[in-house]
């Protein structure tokens, strides 16, 4: 196959074929961008006109000054025709698990390579932006292999946002004993905004993002404690009600919520100096959020939001502001889309130690955010030559691997 150049960049991989969904090229050359840039720019990296006319409540919440990365690296095509990839999380030995839309996940060497295809998943409902989603392993899982996914599920008069759990098979060619232990309550008809994220902390315990569903009958949702939509969840293994949540005890509120008034929110992790929860999600047209994530907090929407009807009507009362609802610490007007984002703990590019990166969907690059006390003080772009949407960003061993919704297996590492 023709090997794919691009600015700075010239392609890497190996001839892999699997049923028609992945296709790798090799050369022996390396993708490898430098950058002698300053670390820190006056100019915000946004300069595109915003979709609205409001004002941010602080200083630095949109639009901050752009930064630069100083230590050379390296940017690896490693695979390519993925297919529909939604997720990837790398393994304890290194290896990649990348989930695809349709209802398969797949196993990749480290270099690209596809080892596996895992079947035996429960049926999704792959329409619109459903099918397979996140997937996120077990604490235990070099013990006991169990993994846990989530995936729009046919349900009732209509569809939700499932989680499930199960255990790679011993040839992981398949997932053992599969089983649903929550749903996102109610269904709706609705092709849109599943989520959707998952995340354990350190105790064990797994954080679950669940979009709205888009239509105004979901939309209205978001901020009510009886409904399961526009909320993040905090549950135990089995599905219950996380010791400590916060209205675990509150009458006609669903225990397992942790926060609630979010849209679509696609982008979990949590900081690895103060382990606090951060939550990327979607604005309407304008307003996409960056959010720190406090246990029975309201995030706003649709009451509050930077962002405007894609018709450019104003979404409710047009406001921005409104005692007993949070600001997001950062947002984008125009969109970044973001989906997947990883914090960088590693010391192999030290500049990038604790800082979080973004995958963005219709922007088409990964956002790296620098953030001090609490705070983004820098932006940068990553990708954005790849002209890619994409779709997820995970870390290991200080390098980053980034998949689009095109198919391809991106690899960033010090040079």
């Amino acid at each position: 196959m023709k090997v794919k150049s691009f600015l700075y960049i010239s392609a890497v991989a190996t001839a892999v074929n699997f049923s028609g969904c992945i296709s790798n090229n090799s050369t022996d050359k390396t993708e490898t961008i430098s950058s002698k840039a300053d670390t820190l720019a006056n100019a915000p990296v946004e300069t595109k006109k915003p979709n609205s006319d409001y004002k941010p409540a602080f200083a630095g919440q949109t639009r901050i000054r752009g930064v630069k990365t100083t230590t050379a690296y390296k940017v690896e095509k490693i695979a390519e025709k993925l297919g529909r990839p939604w997720a990837i999380i790398p393994l304890p030995d290194g290896r990649l698990l990348i989930t695809e839309k349709s209802g398969f996940m797949m196993i990749l060497s480290a270099d690209g390579a596809l080892l596996k295809k895992l079947t035996g998943l429960p049926k999704v409902d792959d329409r619109g932006q459903g099918g397979l989603l996140d997937v996120a392993l077990d604490p235990a899982f070099a013990q006991n292999r169990r993994i846990y996914w989530s995936y729009s599920e046919k349900y009732g008069q209509g569809n939700l946002t499932a989680v499930a759990k199960g255990e790679i098979a011993a040839d992981e060619l398949s997932i053992s004993i599969p089983v649903v232990i929550f749903r996102a309550t109610p269904e709706l008809n609705s092709e849109l905004h599943f989520g959707s994220r998952l995340l354990f902390d350190k105790d064990g315990y797994l954080f679950v993002s669940v979009g709205e569903r888009s239509i105004s009958e979901g939309r209205k949702q978001a901020p009510l404690l009886k409904s399961g939509l526009g909320k993040i969840y905090k549950i135990t293994k089995e599905g219950k009600p996380a010791p400590g949540n916060p209205f675990i005890d509150e009458a006609d509120a669903k225990p397992e919520i942790y926060s609630y008034g979010h849209r679509n929110p696609q982008g979990l992790d949590l900081h690895p100096v103060t382990g606090q929860l951060w939550e990327t999600e979607f604005g309407p047209q304008g307003g996409d959020e960056l959010n720190l994530i406090q246990p029975g907090k309201n995030y706003g929407w649709p009451v509050i939001t930077y962002g405007i009807e894609y018709n450019g009507d104003k979404v409710g009362d047009a406001i921005q502001q409104k005692d007993g609802l949070e600001q997001p610490v950062y947002y984008w007007d125009p969109v970044l889309s973001p989906s997947g984002m990883v914090f960088y703990n590693s010391d192999s590019i030290p500049e990038w130690k604790n800082n979080l990166f973004i995958a963005g969907l219709s922007s088409m690059h990964i956002a790296r955010l620098v953030i001090e006390n609490n705070k983004v003080v820098g932006e940068e772009r990553l990708l954005a030559d790849q002209k890619e949407r994409i779709r997820d960003v995970a870390q290991n061993n200080g390098r980053l691997y980034a998949v689009s919704d095109y198919g391809i297996l991106y690899r960033i590492s010090k040079k």
